[in-house]
């Protein structure tokens, strides 16, 4: 991601309708894990730390980030000490998790197995992992290359990469449905467009007015009903949830 942007996604991240239902939706899921009481949680790739605060009403919280100013960021919230780190070489934390949680984040790596490899070490066995991406590689946009996405994923996909890198599969489903045929109409006008200032925000995460954000809000976030109890066919992301096995 542009260094400058760090700074935009944190004046939003709190009050836009993406990462506000997007949070609504995970922690509808955490609540049916049923976790222990002091689950230890890591969120790898937290950003600005928009997440860290719902993490904590679920367990005792950690947090790695690759970029220095997201770090910063990210620990002025004072929900946990945010700790530089990347994947896959470099997790800096002995513990093993309950849970962990990478969030958008293996779409940014040329190495998405062998980062879900080394989150694999990292969980006790029965622990699960949950993880998001972006949907469909004809939805690529101008918003993917500022935030030097390296792809996009086709739930098959993003399942088969799970397997592959040890985990049970529990559950995985698109998201972000309800709003699917209107992100397609806008991602193919946006193609007509000329290319924007690249000092500008991307349009995604540009805040709406308040009548527009509520409503995206609510229609988004009403999907935390479904999500964990049915398998959405389409949608602009991808949710999964796997479990380390007991061995």
């Amino acid at each position: 991601m542009e260094k400058d942007f760090y700074l935009q996604y944190a004046s939003v991240e709190d009050k836009h309708w993406w990462f506000v239902a997007r949070r609504q939706i995970i922690a509808q899921v955490i609540l049916r894990l049923n976790l222990p009481k002091n689950a230890q949680i890591l969120e790898a790739g937290c950003g600005t730390g928009g997440n860290l605060q719902m993490l904590s009403r679920h367990g005792q919280v950690a947090a790695m980030e690759l970029d220095e100013i997201a770090c910063q960021l990210a620990n002025q919230r004072r929900v946990t000490h945010v700790k530089r780190g990347s994947l896959p070489d470099d997790i800096p934390f002995t513990s093993q998790y309950d849970l962990i949680l990478i969030l958008d984040v293996i779409e940014h790596l040329d190495d998405d197995l062998s980062a879900l490899k080394a989150l694999y070490h990292k969980l006790k066995p029965g622990g699960y992992l949950l993880v998001t991406v972006p949907a469909y590689q004809f939805l690529w946009s101008e918003h993917d290359e500022i935030n030097h996405h390296k792809r996009r994923y086709q739930f098959k996909h993003l399942k088969q990469v799970v397997k592959t890198a040890g985990y049970q599969v529990v559950y995985g489903s698109y998201f972000n449905t309800f709003l699917f045929p209107l992100v397609i109409i806008i991602r193919f006008v946006g193609r007509l467009l000329p290319k924007q200032n690249k000092n500008q925000l991307s349009s995604d995460l540009v805040l709406p007015s308040k009548p527009v954000n509520q409503f995206f809000k609510w229609l988004f976030a009403s999907e935390r009903h479904l999500i964990n109890r049915l398998y959405l066919p389409f949608g602009v992301s991808v949710l999964l949830l796997a479990r380390k096995p007991y061995i």
